[in-house]
């Protein structure tokens, strides 16, 4: 089995409250995670040992159901879930730690880091596949990010006015 490790970090504009706020959610993911398409069985706001579920896009047209399971909550620090339903990937821990910085104009705002790791057999078919599917793997962490930095925008200026 090889072991991968895929992580990118972006800065959500919002300090880290409101940005732990959204995380928490397992009800919210099909909000901002790009390929969740629905969340189909949750449980709310977070706690450990409990799972939630999804319907999610994996390579193209590709769709599969997938069970998490919380394994870790530092509150506004970090959240581990470890996931089963994306084969051939093995062994998926999902991975978001936050830090509270402060933007060039001195705004609150949340550098987040969403990291995965996971395994693939398959010997060098495993290793190609992964050559194929991580590169969108990236980029979709990215769109989460992106799209999770949205929402908070748009809850923000809903609240503001």
């Amino acid at each position: 089995m090889n072991k991968y490790v895929v992580s990118e970090t972006a800065v959500i504009d919002a300090p880290v409250t409101r940005v732990w706020d959204v995380i928490a959610r397992t009800d919210r993911y099909a909000e901002w995670v790009a390929g969740a398409i629905e969340v189909t069985d949750h449980h709310g706001v977070a706690t450990i040992g409990k799972t939630y579920s999804e319907r999610n896009r994996t390579l193209g047209p590709l769709k599969t159901d997938s069970v998490w399971t919380v394994e870790e909550i530092v509150p506004l620090k970090r959240r581990v879930d470890t996931g089963v339903g994306f084969a051939p990937l093995q062994d998926i821990t999902n991975i978001f730690e936050f830090r509270p910085v402060q933007t060039a104009d001195g705004q609150e705002a949340t550098e987040m880091l969403y990291q995965v790791e996971y395994t693939i057999g398959l010997g060098p078919l495993g290793q190609l596949l992964d050559s194929i599917q991580q590169p969108a793997m990236r980029a979709g962490m990215r769109t989460s990010m992106a799209n999770l930095n949205t929402l908070l925008r748009s809850e923000a200026s809903r609240t503001a006015r």
